[in-house]
């Protein structure tokens, strides 16, 4: 999904999908044998996800894929030309509805909102750099104009569609930002997420202050259902959503009324 840059008292950085060199790839002089720009690319991703964000440099993806850094440079000018690049590719991951898909355009913004929530526990790294780049790579593109087009059918007056927009897709990012960092924290200790769940809960109890609420959180999760952390967070995802899609059908009604 398209995302402003953030502001800053600076200049905004230009896209590396705005600079033709960057594109095409290379600089002058011989381009380094058995490297290639899909390649590069396709590294980075796999270093984001083994590694994160954090720890990612030049000289450590030149590592991974044994050359020089320098050979890395010949086809991007910065680290950032390449995290874009690696973050448009991700989005290529996501499997999008086609014009014609035949489906409600309900059943097509579910399917666009858990492709989108599940790309975001894949790649945690992948929520930072959304924010931080103009998203205007091919497939963060296609993924924005499907996305408008869903919701171009829904019936919402054009002045009505961005707010639904920024209502469902924003509640997914935070939704799958905050996923993707509980698993990894997760993955640190060791332990399962319903072993890391009952541990947590059990710990966060022995505090005074917080054990009312804890206690009425855990009242309420218990009314929800499921059994385990996963079946949790798929009921609360779906509810959720199903709220979003009600308020979009609310509005619809209202703007025909």
């Amino acid at each position: 999904m398209v995302r402003a840059a953030q502001r800053s008292g600076k200049a905004p950085r230009p896209s590396v999908w705005l600079e033709g060199r960057a594109r095409g790839g290379g600089r002058g002089g011989r381009q380094p044998s058995g490297l290639d720009r899909e390649r590069i690319t396709g590294a980075t991703v796999r270093l984001l996800d083994a590694e994160g964000l954090a720890t990612f440099s030049m000289r450590r993806l030149a590592a991974e894929l044994d050359v020089t850094a320098m050979s890395v440079y010949w086809y991007v000018d910065t680290k950032d030309d390449l995290l874009e690049l690696a973050l448009d590719r991700a989005f290529g991951e996501l499997v999008l509805p086609g014009p014609e898909s035949g489906e409600d355009w309900r059943a097509d913004l579910r399917a666009l909102a858990r492709e989108y929530r599940a790309l975001l526990v894949r790649h945690p790294w992948l929520s930072a750099l959304a924010g931080r780049f103009l998203n205007i790579g091919p497939n963060a593109l296609r993924f924005s104009g499907v996305i408008q087009q869903v919701l171009g059918r829904s019936g919402l007056p054009e002045h009505g569609v961005t707010g639904a927009i920024s209502a469902v897709f924003q509640f997914v990012y935070g939704y799958g930002t905050i996923e993707g960092h509980f698993h990894d924290r997760v993955a640190a200790t060791g332990l399962t997420p319903d072993e890391y769940h009952r541990r947590a809960m059990n710990e966060v109890t022995r505090d005074p202050d917080a054990s009312d609420v804890i206690g009425q959180s855990a009242r309420i999760m218990e009314a929800r259902g499921g059994d385990t952390v996963e079946e949790m967070l798929e009921r609360d995802f779906t509810f959720a959503l199903d709220l979003l899609v009600a308020g979009i059908e609310t509005m619809v009604a209202r703007s025909r009324g």
